[in-house]
Formats: structure tokens, sequence, C-alpha cells
């Protein structure tokens, strides 16, 4: 028998007895609580490392949800990394180029940068080969599906995976030594028995309402909104291929398709909202009275057939910022660990980027072996640290642009029409915030100079829009106007800098 072949009878008998300690004894290098869209793709990419992986979910059957369902081009870019791309086709998924920003009806269009690569790296050898050719640069893509979909399609890819195992099993409590306090792995409930599942690294990523979060975190998520979708059926949109943000009076709404005849409208209404209390009709009356005039007329027919077919759902419009994972043996990631306002559609490219990142910094050459806790934790700690360049910018982004989208004071509202008469001058003035919102831009150097940049520009609308007796008074305005604009970005640029 030759070395090579030699070699890979050794892994696929080392494959095979890691098999047998998963199913036969519940054991593996890692546990990971929850097969959403974080879950999934970690326990592949650790797979294809060769980890022995053990992945619990407490249903496997199809989710129905009325978030994650937009993906941006760096979450794109990010699945292509983990080799999951696959995964978007088969799922009647469709191909987003960017957004149409309706202010009071105005529309502009913000399309995702053609210069995308070049924005992100710099002017590359690759780029000037291109123009050199006269080959033109593709614009980056991102994909909006309905979420259930996407995640049976990355559930498959799991289960294929020769290295994971799939238990459809619900986390009930942690399993710590007790005599370092180390996690050791999880007890949990299969088909109505305890049982317990061990491993060197257990990985939480249950979502938006973690079970064990507050476990090993003193503050709590800051939810001020929610969500509430709708289902709309051969919708004519304004513009095709494109995300919606419909701005008006009240909170900001969106609309996207998510299959050939079905689009998703997103409906934000804030905690004790007049207009969707139980006197004023409800959320059904919010949404007849409210924001059925703020829609696009060729919209309509289709939100109000939806108002009076569907089950009205809502989902929380949550904050939470990351912190370093300090507990030895355990790690929190994707929605249990951090999350922002869903506005920009950002959760799930901070997830595969997230998976990316750490399958590298976990990686066997660089962690051989997962039970050396004190390497695990250097190596999150420089996990925090690096994954900002990319969520810290989507992070904020989402936090401020909800600040100006829901304005609700004359400061904001000055801020908002300068947002969106920022959006028409066209040029980098869309390229730039399009292409942080999309995960391609990731220096938060950009995005702060275009958000002050819009604030400069809402100042100078604001004071020269004035008649000419008026312009002195607005001009003392302005400053309000500047110190509101700090007020709104400020501390979540500090959330950002927190250890």
């Amino acid at each position: 028998m030759s070395h090579e072949s030699q070699y890979t009878q050794e892994r696929i008998t080392t494959r095979d007895q890691a098999k047998d300690e998963r199913e036969a004894h519940h054991e593996a290098e890692v546990v990971i609580i929850g097969a959403g869209i974080l879950g999934c793709a970690l326990a592949v990419a650790l797979g294809d490392q060769g980890r022995s992986v053990i992945l619990l979910e407490k249903s496997l059957k199809e989710p129905d949800r009325i978030v994650g369902e937009l993906l941006q081009p760096g979450g794109v870019q990010a699945l292509e990394k983990l080799g999951l791309r696959d995964c978007l086709e088969e799922i009647d998924a469709i191909k987003v180029y960017g957004y149409d920003v309706i202010f009071y009806g105005e529309e502009v269009r913000i399309s995702y940068p053609e210069n995308a690569r070049e924005m992100e790296d710099g002017y590359s050898e690759d780029s000037r080969s291109d123009e050199m050719r006269g080959m033109k640069r593709k614009r980056p893509e991102g994909r909006s599906f309905h979420h259930g979909r996407f995640i049976q399609r990355l559930r498959q890819k799991a289960m294929q995976q020769p290295n994971v195992t799939v238990v459809e099993a619900t986390a009930t409590e942690l399993v710590r030594s007790g005599y370092t306090d180390q996690i050791l792995g999880v007890q949990a409930t299969v088909r109505g028995e305890q049982d317990s599942f061990f491993g060197s690294l257990t990985i939480i990523a249950d979502g938006y309402a973690s079970k064990f979060r507050k476990d090993f975190r003193t503050d709590a998520p800051v939810v001020r909104s929610k969500f509430w979708g709708l289902e709309l059926i051969d919708a004519e949109l304004p513009m095709p291929c494109h995300g919606h943000v419909v701005l008006g009076d009240g909170a900001p709404i969106l609309l996207y398709q998510i299959g050939t005849h079905e689009t998703r409208a997103l409906v934000d209404i804030p905690d004790n909202l007049p207009s969707a209390s139980v006197k004023a009709g409800g959320v059904k009356g919010h949404l007849k009275n409210v924001v059925v005039p703020s829609l696009p007329e060729k919209v309509r027919p289709a939100f109000e057939a939806a108002i009076d077919r569907d089950r009205l759902r809502s989902m929380p419009n949550s904050f939470l910022p990351a912190t370093t994972n300090k507990q030895p043996g355990l790690v929190l990631l994707g929605d249990a660990m951090n999350m922002r306002h869903p506005l920009t559609g950002g959760g799930m490219t901070v997830a595969f980027n997230d998976v990316v990142l750490l399958s590298d910094l976990l990686s066997p050459e660089k962690v051989p072996m997962l039970d050396n806790t004190k390497l695990v934790l250097k190596q999150m700690r420089t996990f925090h640290w690096r994954r900002k360049g990319l969520t810290s910018v989507i992070n904020i982004l989402a936090q401020a642009l909800y600040s100006l989208f829901a304005a609700e004071d004359a400061q904001l509202k000055a801020l908002q029409m300068g947002c969106f008469q920022y959006f028409k001058l066209g040029g980098n003035c869309i390229d730039g915030p399009v292409g942080l919102l999309g995960g391609i831009i990731r220096q938060p150097f950009v995005l702060f100079y275009h958000f002050f940049a819009v604030a400069l520009y809402a100042i100078w609308i604001y004071i020269t829009s004035a008649s000419l007796l008026a312009i002195p008074i607005r001009a003392v305005g302005s400053v309000g106007v500047f110190w509101k604009a700090c007020v709104v970005i400020f501390p979540y640029i500090f959330s950002e800098l927190r250890p």
C-alpha cells in the first residue's frame, strides 16, 4: 500500500471512529446548539476542517419566520467562501441589485456599486487587467428568499457533511465542571427523554431569544419596536429586483420580493404607538389607516388583500452589542451574542462572515486541540476585535439609519431629508452608503465620513431652504441638527468599543 493510500485509509478510520463517538457516546470536539443560519454554516465549516461536530436543533421542520429573508452581497461572498453558495439555488430566490428609497412618493434608485472590489481592497491588478481586456465588471448581487427554504438547504448541507451529526433535541441545561467551571457540554431532551452531549467546545447559536445568554451576560437586548410582517401575492413593485424602503410620516416600511409570486412587507411599529392602540383599531387599524396611504399606489391592492387574508405576525427589533467570550469551553455566537435593527438586512451577512473568520481562527493549524481553553479564549479575543471591520459598520449603520428613517422630531426630520437628498446627488453619495450597507465596504471611517457628510448637507438644506428673514434663526437651529446627529451615532460607536 502506498503512503498516500495508507494516509487516506487512516483518515477514513479516524472519521468512522469519531462518528461512532458522536452517535454511540454523544461525544465530539464541538457541540453546536441551534441549526439556524450560523449554526449550520459553522458546523459545515468545522466539519470541512476534519473537526467532529454534533449539531443540536429543537425542531428540524422547515421554519416559518418573517425575517432572515434578504442576504446582502457581502453575505453572498461569505457563503461562497464557505462552499455553500449552492444553498441559494432551487429555493426560488430572487436576485437583488440594490434599493429603491421612496421618500413621500419621490424615488431614488440605490444600486450596489459596480466597483465593489476596488472599494473594499483598493485598485487591484485584477481590475486593471479587466479594464485592459475591455471586460465589464459584474455588479455584486444580493438574494432574497423564503427563510425556511434557505435554512433547510443549509441543514441538508450539514447532514451531508460526514464529520457532522445532526440531532433533533431541545437543549435544557449546560454541563459544567465542578472544579473549573468549564462548560463540558449540554443536557437535552431527545424524543421526550433526557440525554447529554459532550464536547471540548460548546457553541451557543440559539438565536435572538437565547435561553442561555442571561447566564453569561448582565445586559439584555434593547427593543423599542417590532416588525409586523405580511406576505403580498403578485404585488407590482416600483423597481423589481430591488428592496424598497418607504419613508413618510411614520416609521419605515420595507418591501422585497422573496419568491416568484411572493413579496414580503415589513412594517415597523414603535412601542406604544397611538395609531396602533386598541382604541385606534390595533395593528390592523394602523396598517389600514396609516400604512396603506403611504404605499406606492400599485402596491396597495396586494397589501390590502394581505391584511384581510394573513395572520399578523411580529418580530422584535433588537439591539445587543457584542462582548468578548470569556467562559472556558463556551462560545456565544449569532443573535445570541450580537443583534442590530434588521432594517438594513445585515444579520445574515454578519453571521456568515463570523463563520469565515472563526473557522479560520479555530482551524486545526492554529488550535490543534479545542480543549486548550486558554488558547481558544485568546483566539476569541482576537475574533471579537477582528470582526469589527465589518460588524461595527453594519451595527452602527442599522441603528443610525433607523433613527433617521423613524424620525420623530424636527432635527431628525431635517437629517432624514438630508439623507434622501444626499442619495439624489448620486456617484459616491450612493456607492459609499450602499457599499457599507451591503457588507462590501468594511471600513468604519467610511461610515463616519458619509454620516457626517449627510449631517452637514442636511444643515445646508435646512438653512438655505428658509426665507431670507428666517435664515439667521435656521443657522442657530442648525446647531441642534448637528447635535442630534452626534446623539444618534456616538452611543453606537461607543458600544462597538466595549471589550
